[in-house]
Formats: structure tokens, C-alpha cells, sequence
């Protein structure tokens, strides 16, 4: 098959150097100007992985857009809606099928990726999430791991799981895009709160974490319309191996830099993310003490420490 892939950082570059050792075609697209960009059409590899000359890169979204019907999106979250705003200004684009590689939402207005599409016009079965746990190294040393599509359209999402599924990725086929969406995202916040827990040494208390931050998101997905059990499922639980104690994970190693008066230089979707839960959270009613927590002291509105002590010191009675 065709793919075209927009964006060529860490996430875009693996996936497209997925699916050409599957034997499919690739384009991949990257901004004009941006170094990661540059130094990948001049080197045709960067930390992680080496593209063969099958791969083709380009500059040009028009062209790149024009390769495939089927589009895979793997940029900053919040950069979603202003990629669109090209993407929407080529005259086919509401014929493409769109598959969303990034795990957040919107800060400015607490949307979900998926929704921004539609905003733009997009159909709705024409949009597919793929999300759960997974780490280019791990990926690349040949180390597998499952994952998850998931579409508001279920022909879209079954057939993307039987077309990309491989030894070294088994995909599964979710049936509830807002719960994987918010689940996706929400993760990478817990990542953060793990990394503080790291940073101050007091990694014991991850299970505590754990276990009140699933219940937290799933309450979260109920109220947005979602089935709160995608909370306990890859999305999210099922992540959370790869995000709250991997050497690997861009949030837990923020949270952990932070702790430590350090400073973390690669993205860490999390620290909007914290922000973006909380605007969605408020629209439909639900508190999330964890997720407001972590957005208070990377914000420097609590101290470390008094985070710890507002992170569990809820009362017995109350739920989790």
C-alpha cells in the first residue's frame, strides 16, 4: 500500500521506516526550514532510525498529500490544528483516510486531535487513532509490543490493524476512539507525576499512582461520552509500563529533571497535556486531583513537596 506520513521527528521517522520494512511505499513530509527536516534529507538517518533510499522524503505537502490515500499524522499535539489549516487547503483532502500517531489534546481548547479534523471538515469515519504502549528503541532492537487502532468507522479501524500488524507490533482493534483518545493523553500526564515521584524518591508510591490515576481518566472518559473501562485497557493502563517506568519515556523523564531543579530538553506532550484535561474536564463536570496536582507544580503554584502531600492525602471515604 501507499502511505504518507506528515512529520519526520521521532515518532514520524519510525513509523515510516515501519511500514517500508513491511513492504509498503512511503512518503514522508517534513516542514520547510526545520533542521529535523534538513538534517534527514541530507543524511537519511537520525538517532533512532535509517531511512533506504525507498523512502522517499519531501517538502512539499501538496505533493506529499498527493501520493496516498491514506495519511498518517505524527507531529506535537499542538500542532494538529495548524497543520490542518494547510492540509485543509488541498483541494482533495476530504478524500483522504487520516490516522492521528500523537497523544494529546488540544490546550487551547481542550479538544480532542480527532475532533480538530472534523472541524476542518474532515468525515469522521475517515479518521482513525493509532495509540497505546511502545518505545522506538525497544522497536527497533526487534523487542515487540501491542498496540491499539481505534475509528469511529470499525471497517476503517479492522482494516488498518489487518494491514499494519506484524510480528514486532500486534495490533488490536478498539471500539471506543474518545475513550482511546483521552486515555492516550492522559498517560502521558501520570508519566510526568511518576518522574516527580522519581525525582523526590518516592518511587514506591507508583502503585498508589497507578492505581488512582486509571480511576481518575476513566471518570474522565465516562463524563466525555466514552466507555470508562478504555481507561484499564492499552490506551492507558496498558501504557503504563512504557510511560511511568521506562529510561525511554519523555514524561517521566521531565517529571524526574523538574524534581531535581533540572532541565529536560526533549517533548514532553504531558506538560500541556495537564493543562488541556483540565479545560476538558471542567466542560463536563469531573475533577481530576491528580492531573491538577501535576499542572500546579510545573507551574509553580505548589511546591514539590506540598504535591506530595496533596497527592495522597485524600480522605479514607473518599473514592479513588
Amino acid at each position: 500500500m501507499n502511505f504518507t506520513v506528515l512529520g519526520c521527528g521521532r515518532w514520524g521517522s519510525f513509523i515510516a521506516w515501519y511500514l517500508n520494512t513491511n513492504n509498503h511505499n512511503v512518503t514522508v513530509w517534513g516542514r520547510a526550514g526545520h533542521q529535523i527536516v534538513e538534517d534527514l534529507i541530507k543524511t537519511r538517518k537520525n538517532e533512532y532510525v535509517e531511512f533506504p533510499e525507498s523512502i522517499e522524503i519531501t517538502k512539499d505537502l501538496n505533493y506529499a498529500l498527493s501520493k496516498s490515500e491514506y495519511v498518517i499524522i505524527s507531529i506535537s499535539a499542538q500542532g494538529v490544528r495548524d497543520l490542518m489549516t494547510y492540509v485543509s487547503q488541498n483541494e482533495d483532502f476530504k478524500n483522504k483516510k487520516y490516522i492521528l500517531c500523537m497523544k494529546g489534546i488540544e490546550d487551547s481548547t481542550g479538544s480532542r486531535l480527532s475532533q480538530i479534523l472534523i472541524e476542518f471538515g474532515v468525515d469522521q469515519n475517515n479518521i482513525a487513532v493509532w495509540v497505546g504502549p511502545g518505545h522506538i528503541q525497544s522497536f527497533t532492537a526487534k523487542i515487540p509490543s501491542c498496540m491499539v487502532i481505534d475509528s469511529y468507522n470499525e471497517e476503517l479501524s479492522l482494516f488498518l490493524v489487518n494491514t499494519l500488524k506484524t510480528d514486532l507490533i500486534r495490533f488490536y482493534q478498539g471500539k471506543d476512539i474518545i475513550g482511546s483518545e483521552i486515555g492516550a493523553a492522559a498517560k502521558n500526564v501520570m508519566g510526568i507525576a511518576a518522574g516527580l515521584l522519581d525525582g523526590m524518591g518516592y518511587s514506591t508510591l507508583k502503585g498508589g499512582l497507578m492505581a488512582r490515576g486509571t480511576r481518575e481518566i476513566s471518570r474522565l472518559i465516562k463524563a466525555c461520552g466514552g466507555n470508562e473501562f478504555s481507561a484499564y485497557g492499552l490506551c492507558h493502563l496498558g501504557d503504563y509500563e512504557a510511560t511511568l517506568f521506562s529510561q525511554y519515556s519523555h514524561n517521566r523523564m521531565w517529571g524526574e529533571k523538574f524534581a531535581k531543579g533540572e532541565v529536560f530538553p526533549k517533548l514532553a506532550e504531558g506538560v500541556m497535556t495537564s493543562s488541556a484535561l483540565l479545560k476538558m474536564a471542567e466542560k463536563v463536570g469531573v475533577e481530576l486531583p491528580i492531573t491538577e496536582i501535576v499542572y500546579n507544580v510545573i507551574n509553580n503554584k505548589i511546591t514539590k513537596d506540598e504535591a506530595i502531600k496533596q497527592l495522597f492525602a485524600r480522605q479514607i471515604t473518599t473514592e479513588f
